[in-house]
Formats: structure tokens, C-alpha cells, sequence
């Protein structure tokens, strides 16, 4: 699978893509993730890629030649299953869209930064939005590193233990139930004793009822 991501700030993305699963996912090259300086498209001899808005208002604008110029070279180069642009005003990114982008093959993602970009990007190119949650960051680097993140850990051969993502929280209608490891007694703070009893059916029992409460307690909207 491969994530090209245009940004006018690609020193944001070093580091997320530079350690532990999204690391070993490149090394294992299951995983391609190209970031590209939006700021190497644009033919202003300042390498600004913004300016004001018409009709007035504060802030500024990423303008459409410089974006339109990158999509236009990456999708001279390969077909794109989605391309995505991270905004506060998209859909809100949930377990199931990740399970959904997992399957595709070829997902490019627009970063926004300032004001945000022209709208003409976004009628003309983007096939989807998404937003990591009801508030506005400085741009969408740290919000298409999310998604990265929560799509890669999905694909086969990623994860040592494939089975281990199948049981996260939202990844069925129930968050998950609380896990523990050794010591089994930690200044009297002890380990369910079902957990220790190596009878797997009860020990299911208990975690899916225990993870029924914690749903109940903290996200009844998903029983809904």
C-alpha cells in the first residue's frame, strides 16, 4: 500500500513515520509513505504558496496552482483510490473508515495549513474528508499522520499479532475490556482472578462483559 502526502510542512511528518509499526511496515515494504513539499510546486520565486482571500476576511489562503501542479504530476504517475483532504468540516474519522481505507492501494492526502485551501481543490480533485475530531489544529499534518496510522496497523503482515487489531476498541460495536500483565499482585493491587484461571471461555465471558460496562459507562451512544 502506498500514502502520498502533500504539505507545505514535511519536517511535521519525520518523526511519526520514523519509529515503531509505521516503521517496521516500510522496512517490511508492506508500506510506502512519500511526503511531498508542496512548496517545490509553485512558481513564486518565494516559494509562498499562500495569499489573501477574495472578499476580504482574516487569515490566508493555500492558493490552487501549487496543489493542483503536485496532484496532477502524482496522478500522471499512478491512479489513486482516494484522494483525501483532512479538514475540521469532514467526516469524522472512525474505526470503519479506517477498515475501509485499509483495503485500497494508492491513497494521496492534502495537509491544509493557514486558512485553509481553495475551494477549487476540493470541488475539482478530493474525493473524501476527513477530520480527526471536532476542533481545529494548525494544519493537517498530525491529522493525516492519524490516519495513516490507523490504517496501517490493519493490514495484514503489519502487526506481529494480526489478531491483536481485530480486538481493539471500535473495532467491533464494543470498546475494549481492560487488560492486564505481570505482576499479578502489585502492592495489593491484584489481577481478576478469572484472567489467571486459564478457563479461555469464561476469561471471553468476562471480557466482553466487562467491555459491555465500560461501553455503557463511557460511550452508551454506541449501543444506540
Amino acid at each position: 500500500m502506498r500514502f502520498d502526502i502533500i504539505t507545505v510542512l514535511p519536517g511535521l511528518l519525520e518523526s511519526p513515520f520514523a519509529h515503531s509499526i509505521l516503521q517496521r511496515a516500510q522496512k517490511k515494504r508492506i508500506v510506502e509513505i512519500y511526503v511531498h513539499n508542496l512548496r517545490e510546486y509553485t512558481a513564486n520565486k518565494q516559494k509562498s504558496v499562500d495569499d489573501y482571500p477574495y472578499g476580504g476576511g482574516s487569515g490566508m489562503v493555500m492558493q490552487i496552482e501549487p496543489f493542483a501542479n503536485c496532484i496532477e504530476k502524482l496522478k500522471g504517475e499512478r491512479d489513486y483510490d482516494e484522494i483525501i483532504f483532512m479538514t475540521p468540516d469532514g467526516k469524522t474519522l472512525n474505526q470503519e473508515t479506517a477498515n475501509e481505507l485499509s483495503g485500497k492501494e494508492n491513497l494521496l492526502i492534502l495537509c491544509g495549513h493557514y486558512k485553509g485551501i481553495d475551494q477549487r481543490i476540493r470541488d475539482i480533485y478530493v474525493t473524501r474528508e476527513i477530520s480527526v475530531g471536532d476542533y481545529v489544529l494548525s494544519g493537517g499534518e498530525l491529522p493525516a499522520a492519524i490516519v495513516v496510522d490507523a490504517v496501517v496497523r490493519l493490514i495484514p503482515g503489519v502487526l506481529n499479532d494480526e489478531t491483536s487489531a481485530l480486538s481493539d476498541s471500535f473495532q467491533g460495536e464494543l470498546l475494549d475490556a481492560p487488560v492486564y500483565s505481570r505482576p499479578a499482585d502489585w502492592k495489593g493491587h491484584k489481577v481478576p482472578d478469572i484472567l489467571l484461571s486459564g478457563d479461555q471461555v469464561k476469561i471471553e465471558n468476562w471480557r466482553h462483559d466487562e467491555a459491555l460496562k465500560r461501553t455503557q459507562e463511557r460511550r452508551p451512544d454506541l449501543l444506540e
